[in-house]
């Protein structure tokens, strides 16, 4: 029976026979600009077809593009006024979400189905309590519950979720929760109103591998607790093979496969499948030995970059936070250090000092025996050439009123030794090198890829020639096809320029995939220092070993059942 939400309480609770979710024939289109589609226009989701049962749990996986999001969108009518073309038949608990009205899609939203949406920072009101806002979604489907019952129901979600003293950081804001606890608030919310389907959009993809697990073992537990089914977007397959029952494999808007996750990782039968299970980086697969033997190009492996008991404190007096303590490591000419821990654990601050982004507030840090940690910045501009950095978020990091070649080229303008002519003929050759095409030099970072985007800043590293570039989780946000395509590009890089990287990350699979050493931070301290297949192969500390523990892996799901 399909029944039309356009009247009446909350739909949670109201249990249909059949399939919870029941897709057939889902199309999802956009209007583009001139020139880009059939006709100007972009079809997102092309003939979608599945069901999911009560209580399944089914994985959509994809490069970026594939459709999935938009697909998983459509299941809350989330695409209602944004001028998309969305046709066929999309029914959730027996619900017609294409034939809902606006009364009805905001009952089934939350009070039916739920959503996880990746970033919780820009899904969580900034000024407004946690607990105010799971209270004002409780109210919103069940309009007789009290304020202090809401702010109660509220407490339970957040206590159920796992965080902690959960009734007094019910008042806190977002920004006072770590990236995790967001991510669980917003779990909370989303369990609220006892949805019958709950779906997540990547809904671990920037968070380290311990939180990762323990949000993928909640997925898991509300699951077997209150019977919930579950849609797991993702482009992480070792994410999907531990947390769903199916799987459904999109490319370009199609699904090319699906069927139990066993049998899609075991014996997939279309090639793109076998292309995306290929990228995915395992943690117990040693790096590619390299077939000249050294640990760079030429053979030089002299100290490059020297850091000892470095230290760096935010704040002042009593209020002032160490976020790396004692630190010392050495960064030889062409070898790359991987550097790995929890979010909070000091990398990103570490990083940022290694390049004299940041200024240490103790210890000594020397370049080619040269102390550089206490230098001015116009003492600094000397080295600037050879030390650069590539961000996580190359979004933030390119100006988008700049096209990428002026962009690429500011430091080669910086130096002042190319005139014009010779600029662009360097940004030309750096955008061929990075695998883009020269003639995108006037093209603007929202008209690339994510991935392109990454090469982007890549490029703009590589413009002065530099010995040591400082890699920032430079591939967090990428789908596994297209992370598999910037690593590569690294690892090229590195054989014919002789950079040296610091490579870090907080998946341990790929920091394996690219590493000489490792480094393993928290709290602010190295805690575990060695070769990378030592490490990774005989840890010695219990931190190190829970880390390792908690990385996804394909193997549980692909031997046969």
């Amino acid at each position: 029976m399909t029944t039309q939400l356009t009247s009446g309480g909350p739909a949670a609770g109201r249990r249909e026979t059949g399939p919870l979710v029941a897709v057939s024939g889902l199309s999802v289109a956009f209007s583009a600009g001139p020139g880009e589609g059939s006709g100007g226009i972009v079809r997102a989701v092309d003939a979608l077809s599945f069901e999911l049962a009560p209580g399944g749990a089914l994985g959509i996986v994809g490069e970026s593009g594939s459709g999935k999001s938009t697909a998983a969108y459509a299941l809350l009518g989330l695409h209602r006024d944004t001028g998309a073309d969305v046709t066929g038949s999309v029914t959730v608990a027996g619900h017609d979400v294409q034939a809902a009205d606006d009364a009805g899609l905001r009952r089934l939203r939350g009070g039916v189905a739920a959503m996880v949406f990746q970033d919780p920072l820009s899904s969580l009101d900034p000024y407004q309590a946690v607990g105010d806002q799971i209270a004002e979604v409780y109210r919103v489907h069940h309009r007789d519950a009290s304020r202090r019952e809401a702010r109660a129901r509220a407490a339970e979600v957040l206590d159920r979720v796992g965080i902690p003293d959960a009734a007094r950081r019910a008042r806190s804001r977002p920004h006072e929760f770590s990236g995790g606890m967001r991510q669980r608030a917003l779990i909370a919310m989303a369990l609220a109103c006892r949805p019958q389907l709950l779906v997540a959009d990547e809904p671990t993809t920037a968070l380290d591998v311990t939180v990762q697990d323990q949000i993928l073992g909640l997925l898991r537990e509300l699951r077997a607790e209150t019977g919930m089914g579950l849609i797991l977007v993702t482009h992480d397959l070792g994410v999907a093979a531990g947390s769903v029952d199916d799987l459904l494999v999109m490319k370009d808007g199609r699904a090319v496969e699906h069927g139990p996750v066993r049998d899609v990782l075991h014996a997939p039968r279309e090639d793109y499948t076998r292309d995306l299970l290929a990228a995915v980086p395992r943690v117990n697969v040693r790096r590619e030995t390299r077939t000249d033997g050294l640990p760079q190009a030429g053979g030089d492996d002299s100290v490059l970059l020297e850091a000892s008991a470095l230290r760096r404190e935010f704040g002042r007096g009593k209020r002032a936070v160490t976020a790396v303590d004692d630190v010392s490591l050495t960064v030889r000419a062409g070898e790359t250090v991987g550097v790995v821990g929890e979010s909070g654990s000091g990398k990103t601050t570490l990083g940022r000092m290694l390049v004299r982004l940041l200024e240490p507030t103790g210890g000594r840090l020397s370049y080619r025996g040269r102390d550089i940690g206490g230098m001015k910045e116009r003492e600094l501009r000397a080295f600037r050439s050879e030390l650069q950095m590539v961000f996580q978020d190359p979004v933030s990091s390119l100006n988008p009123r700049r096209s990428i070649g002026e962009s690429i080229a500011d430091p080669l303008r910086a130096a002042g030794k190319l005139d014009d002519a010779a600029i662009v003929a360097r940004v030309r050759e750096l955008l061929e090198r990075v695998g883009l095409d020269p003639a995108s030099y006037h093209r603007y970072p929202h008209e690339f890829s994510g991935g392109q985007r990454q090469r982007v800043g890549i490029a703009r590293a590589l413009a002065p020639e530099p010995k040591l570039i400082v890699c920032d989780e430079p591939v967090s946000a990428l789908d596994v096809t297209t992370q598999a395509q910037v690593v590569r590009l690294l690892g090229e890089l590195q054989r014919d320029l002789g950079l040296a990287l610091v490579f870090i990350a907080h998946d341990l699979a790929v920091v394996r995939q690219v590493s000489d050493r490792l480094v393993v931070m928290r709290g602010g301290r190295i805690v575990e220092e060695g070769p990378a297949d030592t490490v990774y192969e005989r840890p010695a500390h219990a931190y190190t070993k829970g880390l390792l523990a908690a990385v996804p892996r394909l193997e549980a799901a692909e031997a046969p059942a």
